[in-house]
């Protein structure tokens, strides 16, 4: 954040009670820019709590949710804005490609690689996010009013990418920047990781997001996209051997 070409820079530094020394760290940068502000939670809130608490106290007219893992490229703040304040007032949220790398800084690829830039869509994406994963999270720049619109991150959930985009692509437009905007770090230990083990949260609070999509569906097709998202859930409860979220992902198709 500290060395974009955009001049307007916030930065909004929330430690989530971690017990690694990384307070220590941050009070002492903290010493050399002290127009960063600084919150520490006395006990571990979790991501989405942290980041509306961040959203609270912030002032600008974009946001971006930066994890302590990845970096921003120079360029990024100011091609977002361009891109936001050009599309319309209607576009919400701007995502872009990333540069993959491992624990220790290497390249090892692009999110493109997965997924091809002419296949990404853009505009009013709601049905296309309920049908599938293409969006690299820390690649998103939102507008603060959208996330204020929708009352943050939902906080009752253990993860907040799918649910943001769920509810804010239903009300917003998405627009794409096919260049590589962040490094988005690639670790072996992750929330991501811990996503696909049985009985987790964050299997959990993927079922509520379902159910929540249930609720927001309008067309035809949306349901269409909502049955096979539910159907590739159950599978995937199936192989982690958790019968008893597959059981209810089962009862939620049929009611």
């Amino acid at each position: 954040m500290l060395g974009q070409t955009y001049p307007n820079v916030e930065i909004i530094v929330v430690d989530d009670a971690s017990v690694d020394g990384s307070v220590d760290v941050i009070v002492s940068l903290l010493s050399r820019y002290p127009h960063v502000k600084f919150f520490k939670n006395e006990e571990n809130m979790g991501n989405c709590k942290s980041f509306n608490l961040a959203l609270e106290n912030a002032s600008g007219d974009f946001v971006i949710d930066l994890s302590a893992d990845d970096i921003l490229l120079p360029h990024r703040v100011e091609a977002g804005i361009k891109k936001l304040t050009t599309s319309g007032d209607e576009y919400g949220v701007q995502f872009s490609d990333a540069i993959l790398v491992n624990e220790m800084g290497q390249e090892i690829g692009l999110h493109s690689d997965r997924f091809p830039h002419d296949t990404v869509p853009t505009g009013y994406i709601y049905k296309e996010i309920v049908s599938r994963y293409f969006i690299c999270s820390p690649t998103m720049m939102m507008r603060r009013g959208l996330l204020q619109q929708l009352g943050g991150y939902d906080e009752t959930l253990a993860y907040e990418d799918f649910d943001f985009w769920v509810r804010s692509s239903r009300i917003s437009k998405y627009t794409y920047i096919p260049e590589p905007l962040i490094k988005r770090r690639v670790l072996a230990r992750s929330m991501v990781n811990d996503q696909f083990k049985k009985g987790s949260k964050q299997l959990v609070s993927t079922f509520r997001v379902c159910e929540k999509i249930k609720q927001l569906n309008q067309t035809s097709e949306d349901q269409k996209a909502w049955r096979g998202r539910v159907w590739y859930e159950i599978r995937v409860c199936f192989r982690l051997m958790d019968f008893a979220l597959a059981f209810r992902y089962l009862k939620l198709l049929i009611r």
